[in-house]
């Protein structure tokens, strides 16, 4: 089952406030994936691209560039749920 992406915003520390089509609202923390795979480093090195976070087309998950997204299951399964604001 897809969770498809409504929207993406981000915040402090490398983290992801995800909102989901279904409603549900999930905080996302990227830091664990800059130690297991060195694309994602540049999202700490490179001023102003973690910012750049969009959602990709169809909301199956979010992206920055050519190199760097995450799918809707992996923003799902790993991200905590917040309150919707």
């Amino acid at each position: 089952m897809f969770y498809k992406v409504r929207k993406v915003e981000p915040m402090a520390g490398l983290n992801l406030r995800v909102q989901f089509e279904n409603g549900t609202v999930k905080k996302y923390d990227v830091n664990p994936l800059l130690a297991k795979w060195p694309v994602f480093r540049s999202l700490e090195l490179l001023p102003g691209l973690f910012d750049c976070v969009r959602v990709d087309a169809g909301g199956y998950g979010v992206v920055w560039n050519d190199d760097i997204d995450l799918s809707c299951n992996e923003l799902w399964e790993h991200g905590a749920e917040v309150e919707p604001s």
